[in-house]
């Protein structure tokens, strides 16, 4: 099983050092957030990057860089702490195999591929943030690997990715609130991309 996490906290910063950014980033994002109007204040989301659509820049084209910035902020403290869990079991077995640098790409890809989906297919104004875009993408390397790469996972992380999937799939649509488009656009993102990131050998992971 490749989720489970065994290193020190040393061990991972080492290992991981681009998940421990991330890590780093959302956290210290979150709590300016709270310090300065709250992470569930519109205004101050705006502020610090969260994406935008509305009547005159339908697909926020007109600020790109939120596409980048609004997967590092998050509204609430059940938004980070799932997000943050998600990424810090999920994601270290992926930067291993791709390499932090290639990792780090393919992460704010598959963020962006998330936005994307979002505001093409979102309908009238709105607001969005949070790491679901990528983690999603994560997810979607996982699935190219359990589907085209069967040597890769053993079969208990197989598993693990099927039924993180459908519990996925099954929460993004009965929880109100939640961005879908953002979750099925960065999961199509990480399997399409990862076959374009990972390394070209037949080694299991």
């Amino acid at each position: 099983m490749i989720f489970l996490r065994y290193e020190s906290f040393r061990s991972y910063l080492r290992l991981y050092p681009v998940t421990s950014a991330i890590l780093a980033v959302n956290l210290v994002l979150f709590a300016l957030l709270e310090l300065m109007g709250g992470s569930t204040n519109t205004l101050n989301l705006i502020r610090f990057g969260a994406f935008i659509q509305f009547p005159g820049n339908p697909w926020g084209l007109e600020e790109p860089w939120r596409y980048v910035s609004s997967q590092f902020l998050h509204i609430g403290w059940e938004h980070l702490l799932f997000n943050c869990f998600s990424i810090l079991v999920f994601a270290p077995p992926l930067e291993k195999l791709l390499g932090s640098a290639k990792y780090a790409v393919f992460y704010l890809l598959c963020g962006i591929s998330g936005n994307v989906f979002s505001a093409f297919l979102n309908t009238g104004p709105g607001l969005s943030a949070g790491a679901s875009g990528a983690i999603y993408g994560v997810f979607g390397a996982y699935l190219h690997l359990a589907v085209l790469r069967k040597y890769s996972l053993d079969e208990a992380s197989r598993k693990t990715v099927y039924t993180i999937l459908i519990f996925g799939v099954i929460y993004s649509i009965i929880v109100p609130g939640i961005n879908i488009w953002a979750h099925i656009g960065g999961a199509v993102g990480g399997f399409a991309l990862f076959g374009l990131f990972a390394r070209k050998d037949k080694r299991r992971y």
